[in-house]
This record gives structure tokens, C-alpha cells and sequence, in this order.
């Protein structure tokens, strides 16, 4: 079977799992939205106190979090799509069986997460839309083609932490580390909310070392400015750093995990 064809058979069956609980799926959306709306009224409230912070975007507090809670929905997926799939797949019995097949292992862990990637790519595409049709936000300036690009490489350096995420949870069952760690300090150090700007100096080296910095200052300067491929270079090379270098680690330790799990008969084990 061709890799594509294997990766619509796994959108095609998460895709009717996903609708068979309609509350939940709606429910998302809601929540979604709702979190915009509160970050709009929470802008009124900051009012111009952020302005000194924000002279790098030109901008506005609201458009800026509204970026920011939009594509971090990226980072959140990463990091429980693919240990929560592995858990449930393991639950289900199913696991060993998609293991034992031809398949790369490489494919099946792209192949039962890719559904909450597009999920996510349709509820950031909502968010987007009601901050632009309720909230006057201004996106006419946005160079989709590099903002693409962005989202590509933050998808890849994000997910290759949800894949050795996923590892651990093939070896400890329960119990993430790296789930744990990136989530909790992610909206902290990585400008989702604020800007690192704000961050006293030593706590801004931390967000150095993470993926969602770049991807973050880079998708706004892209969507809310239109910076221009080498007006963005910087930052994309970075990613581009991350990509290169986490991608290929989360498969290997990810390899080495299910080796792991023959070797001592616990890959079924939940």
C-alpha cells in the first residue's frame, strides 16, 4: 500500500471516531473560542501598558495573543497526540499488530496522530477567523507562503518532541517527563501570552532553547507584518536547526523504545 493511501486509511478511521462523540467535538471549538473572546476583553484591560513590549510587532496586545493561542495548539497537540494514541492503541490491542506489519515505524507514528494535526490546522483556521470577523483584527498584511513554511518546521520540531514523548510512554506506561517539562514552562518562557521581552534576563536565556520562541516571533512577524523570506531567515533557521536535529533523535529513541519493549515482553503491557 502507498504511503499516502495508509495515511488516508488512518485520517479516514480517526476522523470517524472523532465524530462519534459530536458533544466533545464541539465542545473543542466552544472552548476555542471562548478563550479567544476572554483574551480580547483581557486586551482592554491591558490596554496600552504592553505597548513598550510589543514595538517589535506594531502592533496591538490582542492580535498578538491571538497568535499566540492560536498556533501554541500546535505544541499541545504534539505533545499528547502521540503518547495518548500510543496508550491507546496499546489499550485497544492494536499496537503489536500495526508493528508486526511492513509499515516504516516512522509512518505509523505520523499515521495515528496526523488527524489531530489537521483537527488542530481547522481549529486554528477558526480561531483566526473569528478574531478577524468579531474582533477587527487586521491579517491583510500576512505573507502566507513564509507563514507556511513556519508552520511547517514548527510542526515537525514540535512533533519531534511529542515523539520521544511518545517513547517514554511505551517504556514507563505512565509518568511523561517531557510532556510534563515543555507544557508547563512552554507558556512561560515561549511568548504565547506575553513577550519574552518581558522576562528578566536570566529567565529569557531559557527561551533560547525552545522551538516555540522562533515559531512564535516568526509566524507574527510573518502573519501580522508580512516579513519578507530574509526579513524571517533568522528565526527560520533555527527551526530549521531544530528540525534537522530533534526529527531524526525522536525517531531513533522512539526505535529504541519499542526494542526496548520486545526485549523485555512489555509492549502490549498497559
Amino acid at each position: 500500500m502507498h504511503i499516502l493511501e495508509k495515511m488516508f486509511a488512518f485520517i479516514k478511521r480517526d476522523f470517524y471516531i472523532h465524530i462519534s462523540y459530536r458533544i466533545a467535538f464541539i465542545f473543542e471549538w466552544i472552548s476555542t473560542l471562548t478563550t479567544v473572546a476572554t483574551f480580547y476583553f483581557v486586551s482592554k484591560l491591558v490596554g496600552q501598558a504592553a505597548a513598550p513590549y510589543l514595538s517589535e510587532y506594531q502592533t496591538g496586545y490582542f492580535p498578538f495573543v491571538l497568535i499566540g493561542i492560536a498556533f501554541s495548539g500546535y505544541l499541545n497537540t504534539s505533545l499528547q497526540s502521540f503518547s495518548s494514541n500510543i496508550r491507546y492503541e496499546q489499550l485497544l490491542g492494536t499496537l503489536e499488530a500495526m508493528l508486526a506489519t511492513p509499515t516504516k515505524i516512522s509512518h505509523i507514528i505520523i499515521g495515528i496522530s496526523i488527524w489531530d494535526f489537521l483537527f488542530t490546522s481547522i481549529t486554528t483556521i477558526i480561531a483566526l477567523l473569528f478574531g478577524i470577523l468579531f474582533f477587527k483584527v487586521d491579517l491583510s498584511q500576512m505573507n502566507f507562503f513564509a507563514s507556511l513554511v513556519i508552520l511547517i518546521m514548527t510542526i515537525v520540531s514540535f512533533s519531534s518532541i511529542g515523539i520521544i514523548s511518545a517513547a517514554f510512554i511505551m517504556v514507563l506506561k505512565k509518568g511523561n517527563p517531557i510532556s510534563w517539562l515543555v507544557s508547563t514552562f512552554a507558556g512561560l518562557f515561549g511568548g504565547v501570552f506575553f513577550p519574552v521581552e518581558m522576562l528578566p534576563k536570566g529567565l529569557k536565556l531559557i527561551s533560547y532553547f525552545i522551538p516555540i520562541t522562533y515559531s512564535l516571533r516568526g509566524l507574527r512577524h510573518a502573519i501580522l507584518q508580512g516579513y519578507s523570506f530574509r526579513m524571517l531567515l533568522p528565526d527560520m533557521i533555527i527551526l530549521l536547526f531544530f528540525c534537522v536535529t530533534l526529527f531524526p533523535l525522536s525517531i531513533l529513541i522512539f526505535k529504541k523504545a519499542v526494542e526496548l519493549t520486545k526485549v523485555t515482553g512489555s509492549l502490549t503491557h498497559y
